[in-house]
């Protein structure tokens, strides 16, 4: 009798979970006199990175019966420290193109980030997502139904889902395949999901990590377009370069809604102070920041501070400079974390040390009770805490 697909990939799964405990125990009794490890819980900015080789992804496309791309998996170098999403053609696919290199088919098949079926059935119809081949996108198209059927350069998704554990997602085309075009981003730039790519030779030379960022900028990008951050989205499309150099980062997002309601000039003029560089603080990790603490961020010499630490519950919410946090992980992957506020963060100067045990009581009461957002005041009718003033900074010079 026939051993269920599902099951196979379970015990497929398991088998490699093994022997990957077996190679961190023998490199633990190698490296027995070198410095102890530090736990991942006393590094909680630490970004989490997953290493897949190509034979993983060759071992997973054969389980599923996609014979073709599993031999090209190895040349096509899938191996990746980031999350992926994967359209296979059926083999019976590929024989539509007897002259395309299988590798090479792959990688303009293969996408940086997570995009289940769900998700792709909210993105616009014609949007275009950049591949792992340079300078190559997909275009995602529907039926206009409820997006019920889906197509990927017009062949259709025919099995959805197939493969999804956290950090890789495939779905199964049937129909004709061939090359992209060169010029396949560069059709209704509106609507394209390209971004900028280095020159041939500093992408040989680039570095792992920043081959990384990019992707995770991407991934980021494409998922806050999706859902109500169009203008944060913008944003990270304008930083690119500079936000690609970190190592990891934390962003602090305002929703359209409330930048086209009269905020967007405070956001957009401030957005680096709305950036914390290479510090990764998921929802865990944020919420146990103590109170006063405070958080660098990319506009130099100055600084967030937490004004209200979390887990107070929907009572007590926590407070980043007085602004409430309303969506704490609105998107996070191996490299970047945003959480959504109700409104910009004001620059906090402090003149002295900060007593903590002084203001206590004080620093949880509101700074702003009337924030006149076109001139640019407030007026605070509570004190605020010794050794800080709170001013909102409405100069270009911070902007984007």
């Amino acid at each position: 009798m026939a051993i269920p697909l599902r099951i196979q990939l379970l015990f497929l799964l398991l088998i490699l979970l093994l022997i990957s405990l077996f190679i961190s125990a023998a490199t633990a009794v190698d490296g027995g006199s070198s410095a102890p490890s530090i736990s991942p819980s006393s590094t909680p900015f630490q970004a989490i990175t997953h290493t897949y080789p190509p034979a993983l992804f060759a071992t997973i496309l054969s389980t599923l019966g996609y014979q073709e791309l599993s031999t090209a998996a190895v040349t096509a170098n899938l191996s990746a420290t980031a999350p992926l999403t994967i359209f296979a053609a059926s083999d019976a696919s590929l024989l539509t193109c007897a002259s395309c290199s299988v590798p090479v088919l792959l990688q303009e098949l293969s996408i940086p980030g997570l995009y289940p079926f769900h998700f792709l059935q909210t993105l616009t119809f014609g949007t275009k997502i950049e591949t792992l081949a340079p300078n190559r996108c997909l275009t995602l198209t529907g039926d206009g139904k409820n997006n019920s059927k889906l197509f990927v350069n017009g062949v259709q998704i025919t099995s959805p889902d197939i493969f999804s554990n956290g950090l890789v997602v495939i779905h199964g085309l049937q129909g004709f395949v061939s090359h992209l075009s060169p010029l396949s981003c560069n059709v209704e730039r509106m609507t394209s999901l390209s971004f900028p790519s280095p020159s041939l030779s500093s992408a040989t030379t680039a570095p792992q990590s920043l081959f990384v960022m990019r992707l995770m900028l991407k991934d980021a990008i494409v998922r806050l377009r999706a859902t109500g951050y169009t203008v944060v989205s913008l944003a990270l499309r304008v930083k690119y370069a500079d936000l690609s150099e970190l190592k990891s980062m934390t962003i602090f997002a305002l929703d359209d809604v409330s930048i086209f309601s009269g905020n967007g000039n405070a956001y957009l003029s401030n957005f680096r102070y709305h950036v914390v560089p290479n510090k990764r603080l998921t929802a865990a990790e944020l919420v146990s920041l103590q109170l006063a603490t405070p958080l660098p961020t990319m506009d130099a010499g100055n600084s967030l501070v937490v004004t209200t630490a979390g887990g107070g519950g929907l009572l007590s919410p926590m407070k980043i400079n007085y602004v409430k946090i309303t969506t704490i992980d609105l998107l996070h992957n191996s490299r970047i974390a945003i959480h959504g506020v109700s409104s910009p963060f004001p620059h906090m100067n402090q003149h002295q040390p900060f007593d903590l045990e002084s203001s206590s009581a004080e620093i949880r009461r509101p700074m702003c009770d009337h924030f006149d957002w076109n001139s640019g005041t407030c007026v605070a009718e509570a004190r605020v805490p010794p050794g800080m003033q709170s001013t909102v900074d409405f100069e270009d010079h911070h902007g984007l």
